[in-house]
């Protein structure tokens, strides 16, 4: 019999319409309810590509015995943390002031008025139906005692959500100390940061690829070619449809928990493009071209966004789609290329996971020249395989739209467009900016989420307006289009206006949001950039983009809040850090002003010198001469009738240039 979530705009909550539990969205409705009836309420927080979340609803939820107990004796609300962070921030923040740890599924026990008064993570079944009977005895014999535990976790949240004064300026001190941290904690021979689980540090890449732009650094520019390499040749990245998984189990990048976040591809994507904008890397470029064709085959929409994520399982069985024994090989391919391809991606007897089978790596270089026999037969026995992959059961997807993620991707593919002169990427940038555009702004406000074109009810936070923000500066950088900075300018003043904490920092919510038991104001970098890094990299590119400075004061306000994350936990500031190597370097405002008939080549070299060697954060925006709306081009003459390039920084230019050699003189500073 289905239940409430039935017809719900999130495939996490769809997936539990049909238990025995009488689920709830998160709605006040549900409180009213556990009000009504004097119960407490059971908090279920996960998403629809995690591979516990699976296990704990066959294994409890969709129990007739859990299901009972759960019915009974609580209101139980299934939330999906990517529809709603904002709920997920606040009890996340509970469970690990409680517990030391947190993750998904996330379960927590509340009042009726939303008080946190027990929380963890997963639980086996036998443990949650006992959990579940000991706190309903609580509730009926130790009322006052669990009153006051949820009134002392929701004071002690409170302190945490609180925002922090500012620390004073992000220097170039400050990052140089962040680029030593990062240096200090770096896996010199797996690369990235820590042991297993081993996530991908896509914004602490970023942040050391600017940090080499501004000070040469060969150690900072070494640890990210030696973690991109290390991720692209293991198992984490998948060897036959491109695209990266969320995380390696191990700390080698050998075995991936197999779902694939957007987020992270869309983060990869950018690191990669830079990486091979900088120092001409082929496998960096090799790996950029293959994310952009996942984005486009694996988690494109009809309207023309990127769905969230492709699921861990296949068929209730993590990783079916993707791992191989060698007979399997064999069977797809016969004989001797089976064993070319066991000898190529490292598939073995005893095998790299689980029941003697192997997760694909490229354990040997091919060869260099992509036209010698050993590259192309490379490259045919990939085809057959993923022809051979294709016909296996696919996992599901979760096709929700998230802004922020999808932000993220436009402002990816943008900067690949500009740089790879790929029309395709640049097409599907500019679709995701329009659905973001036209669905997701509803009367001047962002929405979180839309499915099938149909734009969903929570409101967006903090970092959906600073990550779309961000992606129509992108895009008015590309096109050359006044109406995406526009946009990209009423989002940062709704942004600035209902997220501002006073004193230069944010909250993560509105101040017209639905109000919950703490506001939640986390300016940590995890596997997104915060809220507040994302507002922040907005309003720089923005400030940059318009000439306008309280947009880059915004920002230098913002950034200084975080000084101390910065200095003391540097792997929780990336994105911050990358915005203050921006901010240091000026950012760079590089307009290229096109001549007429005939000029146009000279244009386009102008243009290409200035995405290859633009200065970390620089804003380049190129067309006709003081076209509307956009400020980078006004008061620009042509020099001679002939396409010039205006290279400024901070209010103050270089004289024009009208050669693409004097431009790249001028942006090696």
């Amino acid at each position: 019999m289905a239940n409430r979530l039935t017809g719900s705009a999130s495939p996490y909550l769809e997936q539990h319409q049909d238990n025995p539990v009488d689920w709830w969205p998160w709605d006040p409705q549900a409180f009213q309810e556990a009000r009504r009836r004097d119960v407490p309420v059971m908090i279920s927080v996960g998403y629809a590509a995690c591979h516990w979340c699976h296990v704990m609803a066959h294994e409890s939820f969709e129990d007739e015995g859990v299901a009972r107990l759960l019915n009974e004796h609580f209101v139980a609300i299934k939330v999906d943390r990517e529809e709603r962070p904002d709920v997920d921030a606040v009890y996340m923040t509970a469970t690990q002031a409680m517990t030391g740890q947190g993750g998904w599924p996330m379960t927590v026990f509340a009042t009726p008025d939303g008080q946190p008064f027990f929380c963890g993570t997963y639980f086996p079944r036998p443990t949650f139906m006992q959990l579940l009977e000991s706190v309903s005895a609580a509730w009926r014999d130790q009322r006052d005692d669990v009153l006051r535990q949820g009134s002392a976790v929701v004071e002690a949240i409170g302190g945490l959500s609180a925002t922090a004064a500012g620390a004073g300026p992000m220097t170039g001190e400050v990052l140089d100390a962040a680029a030593a941290e990062l240096s200090d904690a770096f896996d010199e021979t797996r690369g990235g940061f820590g042991g297993a689980p081993k996530f991908p540090p896509h914004l602490n890449l970023l942040f050391l690829l600017r940090h080499y732009q501004r000070t040469g650094s060969e150690r900072s520019l070494e640890i990210v070619r030696h973690t991109a390499e290390q991720m692209a040749r293991g198992g984490m990245y998948d060897q036959l449809a491109g695209g990266f998984a969320r995380y390696s189990v191990d700390a080698t990048w050998t075995v991936p928990h197999f779902e694939k976040m957007l987020y992270d591809n869309a983060l990869l994507l950018r690191v990669y493009t830079q990486l091979w904008r900088l120092v001409g890397d082929p496998l960096a470029e090799r790996v950029a071209g293959e994310t952009v064709e996942f984005l486009r085959t694996g988690l494109s929409t009809p309207e023309g966004g990127f769905a969230s994520a492709l699921d861990a399982d296949t068929a209730g069985e993590e990783g079916l789609t993707y791992v191989w024994t060698p007979a399997q090989l064999t069977e797809a391919l016969g004989a001797d290329d089976g064993a070319f391809a066991t000898d190529l991606y490292g598939v073995t007897g005893r095998g790299t996971f689980e029941r003697g089978t192997s997760v694909l790596r490229l354990a040997r270089d091919i060869d260099d020249d992509p036209d010698s026999p050993v590259a192309t037969r490379a490259a045919a026995i990939r085809q057959r395989l993923h022809q051979a992959r294709s016909a296996r059961p696919q996992p599901a997807r979760d096709d929700k739209v998230v802004a922020a993620w999808n932000g993220l991707a436009v402002t990816a593919l943008a900067e690949y467009a500009a740089l790879s002169h790929d029309p395709d990427a640049g097409r599907m940038a500019v679709a995701a900016a329009t659905l973001l555009a036209e669905r997701h702004l509803v009367d001047g406000r962002l929405r979180r989420v839309s499915r099938g074109g149909t734009v969903g009810q929570p409101a967006g936070v903090l970092e959906d307006y600073g990550c779309v923000a961000e992606a129509f500066c992108a895009v008015h950088q590309l096109t050359g289009e006044a109406r995406w900075l526009e946009l990209a300018g009423q989002l940062l003043d709704t942004g600035l206006a209902h997220f501002g904490d006073g004193r230069g920092g944010f909250y993560d919510t509105a101040d017209d949001a639905e109000t919950l038991v703490a506001r939640p104001a986390d300016p940590t970098d995890n596997a997104t950039p915060s809220g507040l890094s994302a507002m922040s990299a907005a309003l720089t590119a923005y400030g940059a983009l318009t000439g306008e400075p309280r947009y880059r004061e915004a920002a230098q306000a913002a950034l200084a809040t975080v000084v101390p994350l910065a200095t003391r936990y540097a792997r929780f500031a990336g994105y911050s850090c990358s915005t203050g190597e921006a901010l240091l370097s000026g950012p760079y405002e590089i307009a290229i002003v096109e001549g007429g008939p005939g000029q146009s080549a000279g244009g386009a070299d102008l243009l290409e010198t200035a995405w290859r060697l633009a200065p970390p954060g620089a804003v380049i925006v190129s067309g006709a001469p003081d076209q509307p709306g956009v400020p980078l081009l006004a008061d620009r003459p042509l020099i001679d009738g002939v396409s010039t390039a205006y290279v400024c920084r901070g209010f103050v230019c270089d004289r024009p240039v009208t050669d693409p050699d004097a431009l790249a003189e001028q942006l090696r500073g």
